[in-house]
């Protein structure tokens, strides 16, 4: 059984653990009708009833819904027909049932769910309708769990490869960000499920991530850290937010009055509730008036929370008023209308269903979409199993689960292939097997961080191999025709509450690697993690080098069927591979991990931004990922040569598939300006499409860019402002690879 928290201060880590076990589901996901996904905006035509529900409400009952009645559901009014809100993790699929007033699993035999892709595989698949297809099916498992609200998606940027969360974040590009963001929300939402879209904001570390106080310049907050965010309220119409934990220039994000009503409210106008993270609340009165809805958390009687006892004493004392109070139980209450939990509607609520063929299904494309090729000399792949009558499959990560793991929300799920089960699945009988451990996946307990230094009391791997472990996977190599290691992280290792110390493999790996490519000199390299690595001998020295993920129910599947050759991987990179950690914009400019403060020193030059300006070549590029078939991009052209600021350019290039088999490729579409009267950088993503293209064939793809994409926020005048002038569009398959270059003007 693994140790499992969630959502607790790091302080509380080690007091508050409790025991889980990993499971995953799926269920069928309708397509989407249309290109660009909007959601549901809450509407208003409840107020009066609402209006009469609050007039009948005591004090203490509408108290009772601004904080957790147990672990994951505030307090209802049965007399009134006023349900729980009743909130589920997760980021990977629904969390399993726990205990109403401790972590304890509850013990149920109908709370399995299916295990979904993490969320960089997700932004991996650069795919507006896997995104779509996540949150649908996860929208419909919600349900059938009877759940309204889902603590997810995060969509923070990924600012350092080292933080701990890496895995569960998108991308360290907030166009992408934005891209996926939404339509996985529109998703879910479909389905009569309330989003919480998490953490608002620039809560981009675990170390002190309960305290530390981010400082970010206003032009970077805007362009970098809010537009998924906002995208996120004013496309998908996100019907929660999760304040997080950190301070933001000096508030807690909680308390913090900038953020949640000047930007959140009043600019962005959105109409749903801000949840807290699990106790990251510090007030009262000031909590509430900065606009925070809900207080969750542990680990307290719930009465004793600052939107419980303390509020209804408040109120009494005159230090906040019923009027206050009372526009925030509105708000919970019209979510709660909007999402069919209660009234005339409710009847007609979506019923859902879980741990479905058809959901397994959904996870198995989101993992075949998201899995990246990143070398392959010599076409070492896909697998050709002439004459091979035996492989060698070694690595710990062959079967490793990570449905649960590490300290994040996991999935207790009934389906999890490994990759040596989707090997066993997909290869014919006749070829044998060879299966060795190779390394051990072992911390040493003795020598954990302590609190405040920068794991946070992070794992600490024991790196030496056991001989007798690397003796058995050489001879295993040795002896088979192929050897496949499957090496990398897992959820133990990349973990919510701590980042890790370095980029380095853990235990021993890269020693083991070698030993076996020395025996055997077709070995394919498996790399499972969800955040960069130090992989650069490991890349110099093998043919063939794959990327996966935290890769869902189905991820094993999906591996051996891109090995193989049954899917052709399209999968690209959402996050830059450095060659150093110090090459990344974060530790370039020494501001990770901070102190009590932490300073964004790198302003908006986040990810490949800085790469690319700074000329500091990856070891991957942003966007990145190989094919087994080759495109040609031919034809790029733009509608027009200039462009009015309320236009929208067309992009058309035509991909032409160049090789044997058919296969998907990312168009990416970069803009620059270079002789803008601010500091840019050197290029910045403002389309992509995916698309099929058989073998010999060409497809047209043509991307739509609103001219106010190519805005930068002025903050001298708070406005988004596009300068006039000549721009380059750069149309290529990564940030370092741009096959076309177009020059417009903007009027």
């Amino acid at each position: 059984m693994k140790k499992k928290m969630i959502y607790l201060p790091v302080f509380m880590a080690f007091a508050l653990l409790t025991s889980c076990k990993k499971d995953a589901q799926g269920e069928n996901s309708n397509a989407v009708q249309t290109e660009e996904h909007q959601g549901k905006e809450i509407s208003s035509e409840f107020d009066a009833e609402i209006d009469k529900l609050v007039s009948q409400m005591t004090l203490e009952e509408k108290i009772g819904m601004l904080h957790g009645n147990s672990m994951f559901s505030t307090g209802a009014v049965e007399r009134l027909g006023i349900p729980e809100l009743k909130m589920a993790d997760g980021p990977l699929g629904v969390r399993e049932e726990i205990s109403r007033d401790n972590w304890a699993p509850a013990g149920l035999t109908n709370d399995f769910a299916t295990y979904y892709p993490a969320g960089g595989a997700l932004a991996a698949t650069w795919d507006a309708e896997m995104a779509y297809t996540f949150g649908n099916s996860l929208g419909q498992e919600m349900r059938a769990r009877d759940k309204d609200m889902l603590l997810s998606p995060a969509i923070n940027m990924v600012r350092t490869p080292l933080g701990g969360r890496t895995y569960e974040y998108m991308s360290e590009d907030p166009f992408l960000n934005k891209k996926i963001a939404v339509p996985l929300v529109v998703g879910l939402q479909d389905n009569d499920v309330m989003a919480c879209v998490k953490h608002f904001a620039a809560n981009n570390q675990e170390t002190n991530r309960d305290f530390v106080d981010v400082q970010i310049d206003e032009r970077t907050l805007r362009e970098i850290y809010l537009p998924a965010f906002e995208a996120a309220v004013k496309e998908g119409h996100a019907y929660g937010i999760m304040g997080a934990y950190n301070k933001f220039r000096g508030e807690y994000l909680c308390e913090n009055d900038y953020m949640l009503n000047k930007i959140l409210r009043d600019e962005w106008g959105f109409k749903g509730i801000v949840v807290s993270d699990w106790a990251a609340v510090h007030s009262t009165a000031k909590s509430l008036k900065s606009g925070l809805d809900i207080e969750m958390g542990t680990p307290k009687p719930f009465n004793e929370f600052f939107l419980a006892d303390k509020l209804v004493a408040a109120a009494k004392a005159g230090e906040v008023s019923e009027a206050e109070i009372d526009i925030h139980v509105k708000r919970i209450l019209r979510t709660l209308f909007q999402v069919k939990a209660m009234g005339p509607d409710s009847k007609n609520r979506v019923k859902g269903s879980i741990s479905t063929e058809a959901h397994y299904q959904d996870a198995y494309k989101i993992a075949a979409e998201a899995i990246v090729l990143l070398k392959n000399e010599n076409n070492a792949l896909p697998l050709k199993l002439d004459g091979v009558k035996s492989i060698a499959v070694i690595g710990n990560n062959a079967t490793k689960k990570n449905a649960l793991g590490g300290f994040g929300a996991g999935v207790k799920t009934k389906r999890e292939i490994t990759p040596l089960e989707g090997l066993k699945n997909r290869l014919p009988s006749s070829i044998k097997i060879n299966y060795a451990e190779g390394y051990l996946e072992r911390y040493d307990e003795k020598n954990k961080g302590k609190l405040g230094d920068i794991t946070l009391n992070g794992p600490v791997t024991i790196d030496a191999l056991d001989p007798a472990k690397v003796n058995e996977a050489v001879e295993a190599a040795k002896k088979s025709d192929v050897a496949i290691i499957f090496a990398g992280s897992n959820r133990d290792y990349e973990t919510e509450a701590s980042d890790r110390r370095t980029l380095k493999l853990p235990f021993g790996q890269e020693e083991l690697i070698k030993k076996v490519q020395a025996v055997n000199p077709r070995t394919i390299v498996v790399m499972i993690a969800g955040a960069p690595f130090d992989i650069n001998e490991v890349s110099k020295n093998t043919s063939a080098l794959v990327w996966s993920w935290f890769n869902g129910s189905e991820g094993g599947n999906a591996l051996a069927d891109v090995i193989l050759g049954k899917v052709n991987p399209s999968g690209k990179l959402p996050w830059t591979m450095p060659v150093n950690i110090i090459d990344s914009p974060a530790h370039a400019t020494k501001s990770f991990p901070g102190g009590k403060t932490v300073n964004y020193a790198e302003g908006i030059l986040i990810g490949y931004r800085w790469f690319d300006t700074k000329n500091i070549a990856p070891l991957y590029p942003f966007g990145y990922g190989l094919s087994y078939t080759t495109f040609d991009f031919e034809n790029t052209k733009t509608d027009k040569t200039s462009y009015a600021e309320n236009e929208t350019i067309s992009v058309s290039v035509d991909v032409k598939n160049t090789g044997k088999v058919d296969g998907k490729e990312v168009v990416q579409l970069y803009a620059s300006k270079s002789d803008s009267k601010v500091s840019r950088a050197s290029k910045e993503l403002k389309g992509f499409k995916k698309v099929l293209v058989k073998a010999g064939n060409s497809e047209t793809v043509t991307i739509q860019l609103p001219v106010k994409e190519l805005a930068y926020y002025d903050v001298a005048s708070k406005k988004w402002v596009v300068e006039a002038g000549k721009y380059t569009l750069k149309v290529g398959n990564s940030s370092r690879d741009i096959k076309k270059e177009i020059a417009i003007t903007i009027k």
